[in-house]
């Protein structure tokens, strides 16, 4: 299997910033054929929301509420980060790291971490 562990959640204050890493370890033949990585996250009482997403060849993609907020990044097929600048109270939410193995059209986890908490203060 593949276990994903994510670091770097903590408390801010509103207009701060924050960075998320995530690697990826467990089965190596399962992590080679990892071709996108991502974060997810959830507020409490609203619906998980694909934050953003990066694949193999570099190609990102990210919610609105986040764009020109988050970049994402990846660092070979084990690791990927989310700088997450200018935090707003709306970002706060459990962030979720995960990766797809599956060959889609659409990012879609395959493989979820336990999550880490953000919290942003006005």
């Amino acid at each position: 299997q593949v276990q994903l562990v994510e670091s770097g959640g903590g408390l801010v204050q509103e207009g701060g910033s924050l960075r998320l890493s995530c690697e990826a370890s467990g089965n190596i033949f399962k992590i080679l054929k990892i071709n996108a990585m991502g974060w997810y996250r959830q507020a409490p009482g609203k619906q998980r929301e694909l934050v953003s997403h990066i694949t193999d060849g570099g190609s990102t993609n990210y919610a609105d509420s986040v764009k020109g907020r988050f970049t994402i990044s990846r660092e070979a097929k084990k690791k990927v980060y989310l700088q997450m600048n200018s935090l707003e109270p709306g970002d706060t939410a459990v962030y979720y790291c995960t990766a797809q193995d599956k060959d889609r059209s659409w990012y879609s986890a395959d493989y979820w971490g336990q999550g880490t908490q953000v919290t942003v203060s006005s």
